[in-house]
């Protein structure tokens, strides 16, 4: 992109749709680097998951730990403590429509396909990242992550304006970052927001079966699969977090209850972004215009 911007702005901007898709496997990287599963070592992962950290702009202890508790807890209907996270809490029908008009409307706004797939994305990753949001504050070691990721993104991007010029490195990460934040907010949203999706109460929860009933697999043709680090193998990955993402496809062929969980397909997917509160009634995700 570097390259061919005294070329072609356009051609730069062009470019910026596969390097945004480089940049999602770059982030499965730093992932895995979280679970502690991409090196047997730890010191390994914690390097490498810091190093990507810092291309995709992500503070990476405090990642880890936000993460780990949506791994801790996901498709729980009674998990409405999940704060900033609109995409790992659900209300129910029932709770949406005791709701008055004013805060339904709260409610559906950032929940709109456009708004949550498109506009918060990069914005949370340019720049709600940049501070410690969410983040309690007897969380010592993940809020200091944040400050020094910032402090080495500006003397990495201090760098690149003094030898590239402020304009050419605008044009070329600020797309990058659009594009990947948009392609890996879609991806994580849907793992657990389909159609078939299964979602329950706290006392109807169960680890394994949200695993299996309550994340998608999602088949891709072979590219997207690999570039997406194996993520739509979500089910395995949620049972056992230790698998690295180069191992997914294997343990599902491997394990025959892995044969019967539901196959998301790529339209399916795409429709999943209107599925936004639990229907309990039929079992089911529902649109916020089926509620009404």
């Amino acid at each position: 992109m570097y390259l061919v911007y005294p070329i072609s702005p356009l051609l730069t901007l062009t470019l910026s749709l596969p390097t945004g898709a480089l940049l999602v496997r770059v982030f499965i990287v730093q992932h895995d680097c979280g679970h502690g599963s991409f090196f047997a070592s730890r010191a390994a992962n914690t390097a490498v998951g810091r190093l990507c950290s810092l291309i995709t702009l992500t503070p990476f202890a405090n990642w880890r730990r936000q993460h780990a508790a949506h791994h801790a807890n996901w498709n729980n209907l009674d998990r409405q403590s999940a704060g900033s996270d609109i995409y790992s809490a659900c209300l129910t029908v029932r709770e949406y429509q005791a709701l008055t008009p004013w805060r339904r409307f709260l409610y559906r706004l950032p929940r709109h396909p456009l708004i949550a797939n498109i506009l918060l994305p990069p914005l949370v990753f340019v720049l709600l990242y940049r501070v410690p949001f969410d983040t309690p504050r007897t969380w010592t070691r993940e809020r200091w992550s944040v400050h020094m990721t910032n402090l080495a993104l500006v003397a990495l991007f201090g760098v690149l304006v003094a030898l590239l010029g402020w304009r050419e490195v605008l044009l070329v990460h600020l797309p990058v970052m659009v594009v990947s934040s948009i392609l890996g907010v879609w991806l994580f949203s849907l793992q657990h927001r389909f159609e078939t999706s299964r979602w329950a109460g706290k006392s109807d929860w169960s680890f394994v079966e949200a695993a299996l009933e309550g994340s998608s697999y999602f088949s891709l043709p072979r590219p997207l699969q690999w570039l997406t680090g194996n993520i739509g193998f979500h089910h395995v990955h949620h049972l056992n977090p230790r698998i690295p993402n180069y191992n997914l496809p294997a343990a599902h062929e491997a394990v025959s209850a892995f044969r019967s969980v539901p196959t998301l397909k790529f339209r399916a997917g795409l429709r999943a972004t209107r599925l936004t509160l639990w229907d309990e009634q039929h079992a089911r995700l529902v649109r916020f215009a089926d509620a009404e």
